[in-house]
Parts: C-alpha cells; structure tokens; sequence
C-alpha cells in the first residue's frame, strides 16, 4: 500500500514528555513530505497552540492541514483559510456549566486566545502549559461565555473523571461528542465531532481514499481517527483498549514510535519495534 497522508496526535504520541519532536521523528517527517506525503496534525489542543509544532515541520510549506479542537476545526496551513468549524452555542456551554457543578467539577472553554474558567485549579493550569494560551478567572462563566465556543472541558482528578465520563457519556449521548482526551480532561463537542470525521471531510476534499491513510494517537479521543484510517496505530504508551481497536501498534512516545511508523509504511525501511 502506498500511503498518501499520515495523521498525527500531539501529545503522548508525536511529542515527547517534554513538548519536543526527537530529530529522528522530525528527519523521517519531512523525508515523507518531500515524498509528497501529506503530514496532518490532529489534537484535542486550539489553533494556537498547534501552529508552532506546524511550524518547526514546514506543514505550510508542504500544503498541509491542522485539525485543532479535537476536529471541531479544520485550517488550511499554506493559506490560514478555516475549510470547517463546529461550535457549540452559548446556551448548551452554559448547560456543561450546570452539569459541572452538579459532579462538582472544574469547568473551562476558549473566549478569544484565553482560557476561562471560574476556579483557578491545577488541571486548568496543564491545559495552559500545553497550549500556551493564558487562563482568564472570571466572576460569572455563564457571563463570560456570550458566543459560540468550539469546546468545553470539565476537569479533575483522573478517577472522579472516569466516573464523570460514564455518568455523562450516556446522559449526553444524543446531544455533544464526549471523550476523554488524557485522564483528567474531559472534552465536549458538536454532536458527531471527532478527529474521524473532520479527517473524513478532509480527505474527501484532497481525494485521498481512506485506505491510503495512517492515523496514530494515543488516547480516546483519537480512537475515532485510528478506526477510521486504513491503518490505524496505536502508540506503545496507549492504554490496552486503544491498543486492541488498532491495526498496528508501535513504540512509545519517548521511543521515537511515529518515527518508526514512518520508516516501516511510508519510507519502507526495516525497523526494529
């Protein structure tokens, strides 16, 4: 099979612990572009704090694609040009915020380039060191919050979360996406918004067959893009359920896994995993 387009998660899959890319990641990648392949970046994380990692990889040099808020959006990077956005509206984010306080958790969503949430808290605070987007505290979400939003998290610590999920997985079945992206955040979209897909729009707008495609990722929010891809890997740090769902799994994120990817699909060396 001839690959045609690679599709990434961010952290815990093409990033190490510390945010970087390792230089046998970054060589291979942009070994695969200059072979015409499409190198695509899919995260739960904004725009904002993806471009950066776009950036350091050339995307829009290469004419590629973010696809940022778990696919609630989808950016051109050549062009800047956003070729699909979903939201939620004030109303149904005002109804997370209730439902928020009744699991007594902490809730936060995106207004401009900040992070607004009521609470200051810890899990709040990863959310900003990832996506280097500042946090705005504010007296009143529900005043706060007066526009569509592409997004809302409700966070905790990672085994109220879990019981949160279950609890809101199936009272919310019929009205938002639900994952959980990393055992602490717990993220809302549009109904029917995943990374699989905005993937699927994506591919049918650049006529790239869906068996052409590698997707790999980590955690549950990228289950939907694995499943979707004609080969969908799984990182050898992914939890065990991730691991089975997958066609392929490969090393970890410290262990140069997407690059081994890379080597065995795209670039047809031997590798070792």
């Amino acid at each position: 099979m001839t690959y045609k387009m690679i599709v990434l998660d961010l952290d815990d899959t093409l990033l190490r612990n510390d945010h970087s890319i390792s230089d046998r990641t970054k060589q291979a990648l942009m070994e695969a572009q200059q072979n015409g392949v499409k190198v695509v970046l899919a995260s739960g994380r904004p725009t904002f704090g993806m471009k950066h990692i776009a950036d350091e990889l050339l995307l829009a040099e290469y004419g590629s694609f973010i696809l940022s808020f778990n696919g609630g959006k989808i950016i051109n990077c050549q062009t800047g040009e956003e070729i699909f956005s979903s939201t939620l509206s004030p109303n149904q984010a005002h109804s997370l915020f209730h439902l928020s306080q009744r699991e007594d958790v902490f809730i936060h969503t995106y207004v401009g380039d900040e992070i607004i949430t009521e609470k200051d808290n810890p899990f709040t605070a990863i959310e900003s060191e990832l996506t280097g987007l500042p946090i705005k505290v504010v007296p009143s979400f529900k005043e706060a919050v007066t526009e569509s939003v592409v997004k809302v998290l409700m966070v905790d610590a990672p085994e109220k979360m879990a019981v949160v999920e279950k609890t809101l997985q199936k009272e919310l079945k019929d009205q938002f996406s639900v994952m959980r992206s990393k055992p602490f955040f717990l993220e809302f979209t549009e109904k029917g918004v995943t990374k699989g897909t905005s993937l699927n729009q994506l591919i049918q707008l650049l006529n790239i067959k869906q068996d052409e495609v590698i997707a790999i990722g980590d955690s549950y929010n990228d289950l939907a893009m694995i499943e979707f891809a004609g080969l969908g890997v799984a990182m050898g740090n992914a939890p065990d359920d991730i691991k089975q769902a997958a066609n392929y799994v490969t090393d970890t994120n410290m262990n140069d896994g997407v690059a081994k990817v890379v080597e065995k699909f795209i670039l047809k060396e031997k590798v070792q995993i």
